[in-house]
């Protein structure tokens, strides 16, 4: 695929800019695109590793409405704080792996899983923040964050 149709398509928005109709159909497009075969293969392999389990507990439709919020935010706050594109669905893979952390909560507990992956995860990220590279710290956070608030927010419920 060509770069053009690439950043035109399958890369989120760079700023805010609610009147343009493409604005709407990247803030969630850019989560399909990847910068190379092992960008794709990586966020596969979490995905099909940990979707499986999250949609049997969640539902098709809880789960894919996680995965759109998740997308639209991380692409809206992008764009408002950033003046770059995102692309790929790392965002996503985060919100799968922290939201898991929470498949067995019993009696309104914090999982020690999910202290272990929290500090795991943002300690590797606030680190990677420091080296000069293409990626985007900053949807991994997001991702994972939000899937964090809803493994909270489903927990408290039951």
């Amino acid at each position: 695929m060509s770069n053009e149709i690439l950043a035109q398509y399958l890369s989120s928005p760079a700023n805010l800019s609610f009147s343009n109709l493409y604005f709407y159909l990247r803030s969630v497009s850019y989560i399909a695109g990847h910068v190379g075969w092992n960008h794709l293969i990586g966020n596969l392999m979490i995905i099909l590793l940990v979707g499986p389990l999250l949609e049997e507990k969640y539902g098709s439709g809880k789960l894919l409405e996680m995965i759109l919020i998740t997308a639209i935010s991380t692409a809206l706050l992008n764009a408002f704080l950033f003046s770059n594109s995102l692309i790929g669905g790392s965002g996503i893979a985060f919100m799968l792996i922290l939201l898991s952390s929470f498949s067995n909560i019993k009696s309104k507990e914090i999982p020690l899983t999910f202290i272990v992956i929290a500090v795991l995860f943002v300690g590797s990220e606030v680190v990677s923040t420091l080296k000069i590279d293409r990626i985007s710290q900053f949807s991994h956070l997001a991702g994972g964050f939000i899937g964090a608030g809803y493994g909270f927010v489903r927990s408290c419920r039951k």
